[in-house]
């Protein structure tokens, strides 16, 4: 009439489960809301994980470094930054 067949064992596997699920929810709650930075920013990230928006001179000295504009180009640029640039007070 009554069956016994591995009631005890659902009494112990439930909890696992319940836990199992919650840590699942929790990582991908994690995941979802913090990107997938890990610790460390990646390159063009601040330290937020945010993507961190590069400076003029870190501009021209990317396209110089990759061989956009010339030497000359770069050289007058940069004069034209440091002259426009704000002084702090």
């Amino acid at each position: 009439m009554y069956w016994d067949g591995g009631g005890w064992a659902w009494m112990a596997f439930m909890p696992l489960l319940w836990i199992a699920l919650i840590g699942l929810a929790v990582w991908a709650v994690i995941r979802l809301t913090h990107g997938s930075s890990g610790g460390t920013p990646g390159p063009g990230q601040g330290w937020e994980g945010r993507e961190r928006q590069e400076t003029p001179e870190e501009i021209l000295d990317r396209r110089y470094a990759s061989g956009e504009i010339d030497t000359d180009t770069y050289a007058e640029a940069r004069e034209r930054l440091a002259a426009h640039r704000p002084r702090p007070q």
